[in-house]
């Protein structure tokens, strides 16, 4: 193997997306990725995975334009790496020069719903609210599984709060 361990680059303070890394798998595979790309269905994981009713809820949100026009040039190259095993293999080879084609393949994909401002930005922390008898999390951004008894105690903490739920 090549990849040993987590690969990062250094974010780019620009746009609000980490960037493809590399990942090491539990079974001493490695994945990596993201493309961070607009997908046209809610739970899309295929590329071409398309949903009219998705995309028009999308489209019909003001911060989805302002997202697309901030980060025009990101989104089209994000794209065409998805789409060209080449490209992605030369944005690789920027942490680890010595891959070559035969050392990538395809992978399954991962969809992330991100909770996306009026203003067109990402908003990058959990949000939690509480609506009449519901507690909604908003967002959960990635760490979430890793945050998630810490999440489960603010959710008991509002709860308490708004008196929905004696001390604990």
């Amino acid at each position: 193997h090549k990849v040993k361990n987590l690969i990062y680059p250094v974010p780019d303070p620009r746009f609000p997306f980490l960037g493809v890394h590399f990942t090491r798998m539990t079974d001493g595979s490695t994945e990596c990725g993201p493309n961070a790309v607009f997908t046209f269905k809610r739970e899309g994981y295929g590329k071409t995975d398309f949903s009219w009713a998705d995309t028009w809820d999308a489209l019909n949100y003001g911060g989805t334009w302002k997202l697309f026009l901030k980060n025009m040039s990101y989104g089209i190259n994000e794209y065409r790496r998805a789409f060209s095993k080449k490209l992605f293999l030369k944005t690789l080879r920027r942490l680890v020069p010595s891959l070559e084609m035969d050392d990538i393949e395809p992978g399954r994909s991962g969809v992330r719903a991100m909770l996306l401002g009026t203003d067109g930005e990402m908003v990058d922390d959990f949000r939690i609210e509480r609506k009449g008898n519901h507690i909604h999390v908003l967002n959960a951004p990635s760490p979430a599984a890793t945050a998630c008894l810490a999440i489960g105690e603010q959710i008991v903490d509002l709860c308490v709060a708004e008196g929905v739920l004696g001390a604990v």
